[in-house]
């Protein structure tokens, strides 16, 4: 038989021979990624971690439709280091900083916004920023966001109700609010958290047509803690909601409304990727930077916040450093739960790899794709933190050995009999202890 071909379709096979232009070669867009990272929010505080009491449906639908990360850690127990983790892909061990003390970001620091810009990637961050101001080579801008709006000044972070906020490095000045004492607003109009989910849906509205990465960094549900101190209530919300009824301290009322408030926001993001169609090529992460907080007149007892864990905020034990991590991807990630043992350190490998762009030599990091994916992943040999010069604390396995204190022994803990770290095992294996001395060591160098 004798195969005729005419001009037509002579053409349409020479088309094919152009990858770009044969349908069946077509490129598949990259992965837009949103990493969400809320202020202080323990690992109990959702539903779906066991929350019982504050109403949190739009994450707990999330954890249901992706992946619930039971064994994922901050980068580390306060904010500002935290924050150098996840941007940096190294742990505490390596960054300048491990507690709240004041960093720049450097030129020659490389962080995941700078390498997903390189890699094409519309950049853009909302909410709290910690590491450099107007002017300074750690502004969002001089460290690869094209776009940021909110603030730049970790304390002033404080107050939802400021007077400016800034979009780039412009200072943009809020209606109706008024600064009394320093970082707590006499006259309340307009209301921080609210302008930053505005923003971040105006950002996936303007550049949904290509590939994003979108940093939202919520302050909730951080308390104000000068506003706490001036007025014994630093749980700054417009109102209670749902919970405006409740026989509860108003503290108590605030710390919950803030995290439905958000859950709320939450809820409009994702309507917003669907109503665009476009969920089924974002990845959306949500995580805490830190343990719960008790502050502002709060006390993190009060709504279990921290679950089964001990500790919070500022402890190295679990309950200061193990927070939640759900992962929504429609149609990629098999809903479910991972057991997969990750911190902050890894998003940066793991955005490098959706971005098909190599991750820097050396970082702590390890891609968690594979996992996202349902596939064999690499686990890590150990996870590390530091508190300043006097907390310590690094896990291996099942094994959780914590320095409480400058010059204290390290206590150790098997988490998978003891997830509350309440019997110290130093004494009956000094040699679990002795191996993991060695790696305290090893990852601060």
């Amino acid at each position: 038989m004798k195969l005729s071909l005419n001009l037509p379709t002579l053409a349409a096979l020479a088309a094919c021979l152009l990858p770009a232009s044969c349908p069946a070669q077509a490129a598949t867009p990259k992965t837009n990624i949103i990493y969400i990272v809320v202020d202080d929010l323990g690992y109990g505080d959702l539903g779906c971690y066991g929350q019982q009491v504050i109403a949190t449906p739009n994450l707990d639908r999330l954890a249901k439709e992706g992946l619930r990360f039971t064994d994922h850690y901050a980068g580390a127990t306060v904010c500002r280091p935290s924050r150098l983790v996840y941007l940096t892909g190294y742990h505490t061990g390596h960054t300048a900083i491990s507690a709240n003390t004041g960093y720049v970001l450097k030129p020659d620091d490389v962080t995941v916004a700078e390498l997903l810009k390189q890699a094409g990637y519309a950049t853009g961050g909302v909410g709290k920023w910690a590491l450099g101001g107007p002017g300074s080579s750690g502004h969002p801008n001089r460290q690869g966001f094209d776009f940021w709006y909110g603030y730049l000044d970790q304390g002033e972070a404080h107050n939802y109700y400021p007077e400016v906020l800034y979009r780039n490095e412009k200072p943009e000045r809020l209606p109706g609010n008024k600064l009394g004492q320093r970082r707590v607003s006499e006259v309340r109009e307009t209301y921080s958290h609210d302008l930053f989910t505005d923003e971040a849906l105006a950002f996936i509205e303007r550049n949904h047509d290509k590939p994003f990465f979108l940093n939202i960094a919520y302050t909730i549900p951080h308390a104000n803690n000068e506003g706490g101190r001036a007025t014994g209530n630093g749980m700054e919300v417009p109102d209670f909601g749902m919970y405006a009824d409740k026989d509860w301290p108003e503290t108590e009322k605030g710390q919950a409304a803030m995290i439905t408030r958000m859950d709320r926001d939450i809820g409009r993001l994702t309507a917003l990727l669907q109503k665009l169609d476009i969920a089924d090529r974002t990845l959306v992460l949500f995580t805490s930077d830190n343990g719960p907080h008790s502050e502002g007149g709060h006390k993190h007892e009060y709504f279990d916040a921290n679950g089964p864990l001990r500790g919070f905020k500022r402890d190295l034990y679990e309950g200061g450093v193990r927070v939640p991590l759900i992962a929504w991807w429609p149609g990629v990630v098999t809903p479910g739960v991972s057991h997969h043992m990750s911190g902050f350190w890894d998003l940066l490998p793991t955005a490098c790899e959706l971005a098909g762009v190599d991750a820097p030599r050396g970082i702590d990091g390890v891609s968690f794709v594979p996992t996202l994916r349902g596939q064999q992943q690499k686990a890590h040999d150990y996870l590390f933190w530091k508190y300043g010069d006097d907390k310590t604390a690094v896990r291996q396995g099942r094994w959780k050995a914590v320095r409480p204190a400058a010059q204290k022994p390290l206590e150790l803990y098997d988490l998978e009999t003891d997830l509350g770290e309440e019997d110290n095992l130093a004494a009956q294996h000094p040699e679990i202890v002795k191996r993991l001395e060695k790696l305290i060591a090893e990852a601060q160098r």
